[in-house]
């Protein structure tokens, strides 16, 4: 009795080959490049707490340094109130972040990395390793998004989170000069 051979025929082994190699060129065309797409979920998840908390720590402060700090009257600008920030002097009036006390204290801050942290000074560079925040403050009493170049009752603040792939995620609000 002859027993049939075993095994795969030169055909079937090549049409197994073929079937593979188109497999594994979908599966890398297709599927892989995908967890890419996971990770920037996370960036952006990351920028958007990032971004909102820093605009939110921004707009609870006062409008301008001298203004009342209560909201009251007069304000800042008015005939019986000292003047607001002339535009060309915005930013930190020498203090530091813990001490910012109004919106345009926040103009040109800059934090990379290791130097992102709360607004009570905790430390956010582990959580956000890679990262950086920059927040710009200006005036802007028409509301065009454009830099008036003078006192206005309206400051634009804008902040800006850079993920980790150069990817910038802007927040934008304004305050009032009430």
């Amino acid at each position: 009795m002859i027993k049939a051979a075993r095994g795969f025929t030169l055909i079937e082994l090549v049409t197994g080959i073929v079937v593979l190699a188109i497999a594994l060129t979908l599966l890398s065309t297709l599927l892989f490049p995908q967890a890419r797409n996971t990770v920037d979920a996370i960036y952006q998840i990351r920028a958007v707490e990032l971004g909102n908390a820093m605009l939110n720590e921004v707009v609870s402060k006062r409008f301008d340094e001298n203004s009342d700090p209560n909201g009251g009257t007069p304000r800042c600008g008015e005939v019986t109130a000292p003047a607001c920030t002339a535009p060309a002097n915005l930013g930190p009036d020498g203090e530091s972040r813990d001490d910012f006390d109004d919106v345009d204290d926040y103009h040109g801050l800059n934090e990379t990395g290791a130097a992102i942290e709360t607004a009570l000074g905790d430390d956010l560079g582990a959580i956000y390793n890679g990262f950086s925040v920059q927040v710009s403050v200006y005036y802007d009493g028409n509301l065009d998004s454009v830099d008036d170049g003078a006192v206005a009752n309206a400051k634009l603040i804008r902040v800006t989170v850079v993920t980790p792939d150069g990817v910038d995620v802007v927040f934008s609000a304004y305050r009032g000069n009430y």
